[in-house]
């Protein structure tokens, strides 16, 4: 029997209440869905028994940081997994807003505001668009790009800095150095995570789409980019399918990135085995391909099919008006 949905029944993501759990504790199963909810069994599980499992499943058993600060905030940021099966409900009517009221609300360097967003929602525009990512090297494509609903285009974007520039006779000469390009990027890449907070706290899933940029010129040529802005990536949102739910990929242990005072290369060498055991057995239970992590870090490395056409990416810089001094 469908209901409101309680503030102690929520999304994950959302900053009230635990997730699926009501304030004395009982579980409440959510149903997919905005402002619906079924309660379906009623077992007693402790906040720090379900925080304790949402940790071990991001770092594994072993690799469990301690001390965390904890709150709902926290726990949404926690919570987050890529989804790739969408229902073809359209976004709910606001969310698109939200999710870009949360990126104009990310820092952006010097206050310049130099980044946009694509909103692709025509499914001929967004069947393109989908086309354009699909791996030359292995033949596949996200199918889900035209499942889903959106598919959001984050754009570096100087053009604007630039016309300003141009139209007050100040000359341009900033624009073409590399720290310029760097720096948008950067403010598209601050700026899309914040979307994603925003997107799971309304119970939407998402995946970043780095393939938007295997074909840059031609998805810059689709989307009407103007010179001197390109598609750092791309990213699908909708409402996840809860008939192929999604796993937390686990992270490797904390030593391997916090460094304290110093770098140390030796440190986060020596941590790199400890991720090996906790990956494989997500591959396993994900029913994903079995590689180790190095595996995947040296093919990557390595492998010019894993650039996919972004080999060429300078070049199309470069007709795009980026100097890259």
């Amino acid at each position: 029997m469908a209901a409101a949905l309680p503030r102690s029944c929520v999304e994950p993501g959302s900053d009230v209440g635990l997730p699926g759990f009501g304030s004395d504790g009982v579980r409440l199963r959510c149903q997919a869905g905005i402002g619906q909810y079924e309660s379906r069994e009623r077992v007693f599980v402790s906040q720090s028994e379900e925080r304790q499992n949402l940790l071990e499943q991001r770092y594994g058993q072993a690799n469990v940081p301690a001390g965390l600060i904890w709150n709902e905030r926290i726990q949404g940021l926690l919570e987050h997994r890529s989804v790739r099966a969408f229902l073809p409900d359209p976004l709910p009517a606001g969310s698109l807003e939200t999710m870009v009221a949360a990126a104009q609300s990310a820092s952006t360097s010097s206050g310049l505001n130099q980044w946009s967003v694509v909103a692709v929602t025509d499914p001929q525009v967004k069947a393109k668009a989908a086309a354009l990512t699909v791996s030359e090297t292995f033949g596949i494509g996200s199918t889900f790009i035209e499942q889903a609903p959106a598919f959001l285009l984050w754009v570096a974007d100087l053009s604007r800095s630039h016309s300003i520039a141009t139209e007050a006779g100040t000359g341009t000469e900033v624009v073409d150095y590399l720290d310029s390009f760097l720096m948008a990027s950067i403010d598209a890449a601050v700026a899309a995570q914040n979307a994603v907070v925003a997107a799971e706290a309304l119970g939407l899933g998402v995946v970043y789409i780095g393939a938007a940029r295997n074909k840059a010129d031609e998805m810059a040529q689709l989307l009407e980019l103007p010179p001197h802005s390109f598609v750092a990536f791309g990213m699908v949102v909708g409402s996840p399918d809860p008939a192929q739910p999604t796993q937390i990929r686990p992270r490797p242990p904390q030593a391997l990135v916090l460094h304290h005072d110093r770098y140390s290369a030796q440190q986060s060498m020596d941590n790199v085995e400890a991720y090996e055991p906790v990956l494989r057995d997500f591959l396993e239970s994900s029913g994903s391909t079995v590689r180790t992590w190095r595996e995947m870090v040296a093919f990557s490395t390595s492998s010019m099919d894993y650039m996919d056409g972004r080999q060429n990416l300078r070049e199309t810089l470069h007709s795009r008006g980026f100097q890259l001094r």
